[in-house]
């Protein structure tokens, strides 16, 4: 056996102990981008094109009352692409996002509507398949072992045999079990019996939305907007003072967490980023987040009643955001997840249950899909047959791809949803204000998907002629 010195060893591990000088960090990032590794780029330069091309056309676009909008506008279908962001980490589709999230949303409205009566809402056999659906779903998830699962399924049935009165916390927590069941069905059949993802979850997108007719009816409509609480998710604000909270919160976490990080890698000695471009980023997310608080402080209505504060979702999707992120980055789930969708094979092989983890995230999807229906549901007042439609799906999964999650898989983060969610909202928003028909709004919606699949397929072929 070959003997190696030590100082060969110290040369060839001196990478974690080396100290990077901004030109070189940036030297570096350059270098990465030339080699195909982008990640959000793309989108970012993309989305601050368009703000500049819409301010530019419409003179309403930067209007507060209008960045307010904005902001609640997609945040439905942005929470829904934040859990179709796993699913596409292992290189799968959930197709049944869309759907799943529509079912959510009619159980909620029933709920709500029929007092906590969904006996009476269903009609027997509905209900007794409904039930034992959720308790299939509790059955499939402790074969997985995936507990949490278990334990939501098992409280939907809990809240549906118990009747509570209608109550709109109790609603919400009805529609996540109700999502979070329908993740473990699609994940049993899909992991366990070894299903290709794309038929199953095509399979599940049509009876889902045969499931909705069943509960509202063809032409009906459930309405939700009487409830102060369900309505004001998506159309309410937090007061001024607590927007600023948030934003002491949120910035002041986003700079201790950065900054702790940072300080306690270079005491270990450990490779780091410059601390100039560390400060300068959390620079910069201060003082956006500041400007953006400061702006939505103002009273933005047109008449006597006072419109003021950060919208509701803005802490939702937040802390969705933050949950995402650490779970991916600081986790062995996470770490494990980026495994498989990079070679399932070898993940298997070291250990890591694929199996489980592969159904895990279509758990999260649906999961996802449920928060998101409460969401949009506020933001429209009702739910219709249509919930959930293709356009939600569609929108959901261009979202995730539009911000630089890889159809491929083993590459994408939650940010991306986010990301790409902004794209979206902003080019619906902006050609809404132009008064452009939705037929335009659809074609450009498909044309800046396209290109985001085509700079995703590029790089990738470029990655692997860098051999990154």
């Amino acid at each position: 056996m070959t003997q190696v010195s030590t100082e060969t060893a110290v040369a060839d591990f001196g990478i974690d102990t080396t100290t990077v000088s901004t030109a070189e960090a940036v030297r570096a990032y350059l270098a990465r981008v030339r080699g195909g590794e982008i990640g959000s780029l793309p989108a970012l330069l993309g989305l601050v094109v368009l703000v500049v091309l819409f301010s530019v056309l419409s003179d309403v676009f930067f209007s507060l009352n209008n960045i307010a909008n904005l902001l609640a506008q997609g945040a439905g279908q942005t929470i829904i692409a934040m859990g179709i962001v796993y699913v596409l980490l292992l290189g799968e589709i959930d197709l049944s996002a869309g759907t799943a999230s529509g079912v959510a949303g009619a159980v909620l409205a029933m709920h709500y509507v029929e007092d906590g009566n969904l006996l009476s809402g269903m009609g027997n056999t509905v209900f007794i398949v409904f039930n034992g659906l959720l308790l299939l779903a509790a059955v499939l998830a402790g074969l997985l072992r995936i507990w949490p699962g278990v334990a939501t399924a098992l409280l939907g049935v809990a809240i549906t045999m118990v009747g509570f009165h209608a109550n709109p916390w109790i609603e919400m927590l009805l529609a996540v079990c109700v999502g979070t069941a329908i993740g473990c069905i699609t994940g049993f059949l899909i992991a366990r019996i070894g299903m290709p993802s794309f038929v199953v979850t095509l399979a599940l997108f049509l009876t889902w939305q045969g499931a909705i007719l069943q509960l509202i009816g063809e032409g009906g409509v459930l309405g939700i907007s009487s409830s102060p609480v369900l309505n004001e998710v998506a159309n309410g604000n937090l007061s001024v003072a607590w927007s600023w909270v948030l934003f002491v919160v949120g910035a002041g976490g986003y700079a201790g967490v950065t900054l702790f990080g940072h300080f306690r890698r270079q005491a270990k000695g450990l490779v780091s980023a410059p601390t100039p471009l560390v400060l300068g980023k959390v620079t910069a997310v201060t003082v956006l987040a500041a400007v953006a608080t400061a702006l939505l402080s103002v009273n933005r209505s047109p008449n006597a009643l006072e419109i003021s504060g950060v919208p509701y979702v803005v802490p939702i999707v937040l802390a969705l955001l933050v949950i995402g992120t650490f779970v991916l980055n600081r986790t062995a789930y996470g770490r494990h997840l980026y495994a498989i969708g990079g070679n399932a094979e070898a993940a298997r092989r070291a250990g890591i249950n694929v199996t489980q983890l592969r159904a895990s995230v279509f758990v999260i999807s649906s999961g996802c899909a449920a928060v998101g229906a409460i969401v949009y549901s506020s933001k429209v007042g009702s739910v219709d047959p249509q919930a959930g439609g293709l356009n939600t799906l569609l929108f959901a999964v261009g979202a995730a791809v539009i911000g630089g999650t890889s159809l491929f898989g083993g590459k994408g983060r939650v940010a991306d949803a986010v990301i790409g969610g902004a794209v979206l909202a902003v080019v619906s928003n902006g050609l809404g204000l132009l008064r452009q028909p939705a037929a335009v709004v659809s074609i450009v919606t498909g044309l800046v998907l396209l290109l985001a699949s085509t700079v995703d397929a590029l790089s990738r072929r470029r990655a692997r002629a860098t051999g990154r």
